[in-house]
């Protein structure tokens, strides 16, 4: 923290209109200064906070581009320390001399995520808030960005410490009354504070079932494409990835290992993978294949189970409903453009699912898939839900353990246990919602979550 640091934090692997070196700390617009002539002979000392000067670039005696610098004065800034921000013009190499330029001046190369290092023990943000700054730069698609966006702007950490506030004031009010028991009685609280526990519990298990959608929306839906021999299911990945990513013949058994493609369905990433088709088989590499697709239908969020409607129910359509029977399915009655004879009915009488009719070869009825898809995971339209999102695998984990500890205070207050005791385990869950949004988080977890950032930022 008391070094002064400095990066690139725009592209390094490509030319653009313009690049950035960043430039934090104590001594960045002394620092700045020593690299920096103003057309204008203003120093960079002297400019007021948040303004923008237009000059030239010098390492000793050569000069290196022409550029605007950007002052910013501590304590409104990113990392809530002085920041210069040099814009240059955008090659690579030019960018990497401007760098070297500053580094020469005293400043030291920052680490991935040091600024936002920097923002968060400075305070400016939590850490619930810092990890949303890369889930924002590595959103693939819209909704995982606007649940980003949404835990950037502080909605879970408002969730959080509005949960942690009603723990800590019953922490607060058993130990003052322990320690006072003249003046302040507990006659009668533990019905207070079981309904505080339960409110408690309600609202982290409300957060905890969030997470699925969560992981859902910023890895995308892990989607198995199952069916039988000649199905259609090659010719589905097709027409949802709009190219000609899987074989298709008509000769059975074509595709005999997985095939995966990531797509965007309506803003909604899918992980497709398309298999072989399920059948008996005395092919070697073909059964492989197929013992391959059931290990991947296990864990899939959705299973897209094709099925030809041109050709009746056999007892290969038969294994694979009892395989998914369980799971999230949408079931495609393919081939609809030919004389069909496996109808909705069909389907509906073994498994209670989503039915549609497409051609995928006709790219028939795709866009139905779309909405099944979106209203499945997501209750309809996600443009208008508000709703906070667990994305994040360790938020996951310390609500659960917090969860566990609430629970073994309601398990204490039905034994009739001590109002000191009870405060134990709610202190646990005090403190395990606290490292979400970073209270009392220990070094090497934090510069664990800043190395996954990249450099610049």
């Amino acid at each position: 923290m008391e070094d002064t640091i400095a990066a690139i934090s725009t592209s390094t692997m490509s030319s653009g209109g313009i690049s950035i070196v960043r430039i934090s700390g104590e001594n960045a617009i002394t620092i700045a200064d020593r690299v920096f002539k103003s057309k204008k002979n203003i120093s960079l000392k002297n400019a007021a906070s948040h303004t923008v000067h237009y000059g030239t670039i010098w390492n000793g005696d050569e000069e290196i581009d022409e550029v605007l610098a950007v002052v910013m004065k501590a304590p409104n800034t990113y990392t809530r320390e002085d920041i210069v921000e040099i814009d240059c013009h955008g090659g690579i190499l030019v960018t990497r001399k401007v760098l070297e330029a500053v580094l020469d001046a005293g400043a030291n190369l920052a680490e991935p995520g040091e600024f936002t290092k920097r923002a968060f023990l400075n305070g400016r943000i939590d850490l619930s808030q810092a990890e949303a700054v890369i889930d924002v730069i590595n959103s693939q698609n819209e909704y995982a960005l606007k649940s980003s966006v949404r835990q950037l702007s502080g909605k879970l950490s408002d969730k959080i410490r509005e949960i942690r506030e009603l723990l800590i004031d019953n922490v607060a009010f058993i130990e003052a009354a322990l320690d006072d028991p003249e003046h302040i009685s507990l006659d009668n609280y533990v019905e207070k504070l079981e309904i505080d526990v339960d409110k408690s519990v309600d609202n982290v298990d409300k957060l905890l079932k969030t997470s699925d959608n969560g992981r859902i929306m910023r890895d995308g839906i892990r989607t198995v494409i199952l069916g039988k021999t000649n199905a259609g299911k090659s010719s589905l990945l097709n027409a949802l990835a709009k190219e000609e990513r899987a074989i298709v013949t008509d000769i059975e058994g074509t595709t005999r290992d997985v095939l995966e493609e990531q797509i965007n369905l309506g803003g909604i990433i899918l992980n497709l993978i398309d298999t072989a088709g399920i059948r008996q088989t005395d092919d070697y590499v073909e059964s492989i294949g197929v013992s391959k697709a059931k290990k991947y239908a296990k864990d899939a969020d959705l299973i897209i189970f094709v099925v030809d409607s041109s050709r009746e129910l056999d007892k290969n359509d038969d294994e694979i409903m009892e395989l998914i029977k369980d799971k999230n399915v949408i079931v495609l009655l393919n081939k609809s453009d030919m004389e069909t004879v496996v109808n909705k009915e069909d389907i509906l009488k073994i498994m209670d699912c989503n039915v549609l009719s497409v051609s995928a070869k006709e790219e028939i009825g795709i866009d139905k898939l779309e909405d099944t898809v979106k209203n499945m995971f997501f209750s309809g339209n996600i443009d208008v839900n508000d709703e906070i999102y667990i994305t994040n695998a360790r938020h996951k984990n310390l609500l659960k353990d917090a969860l566990n500890s609430l629970k073994l205070v309601k398990e204490g207050i039905n034994m009739g246990m001590s109002e000191d005791f009870l405060t134990i385990d709610l202190m646990a869950a005090y403190e395990k919602l606290g490292l979400i949004i970073g209270e009392a988080v220990e070094d090497d977890l934090a510069d664990q979550i800043f190395a996954k950032f990249c450099m610049g930022k």
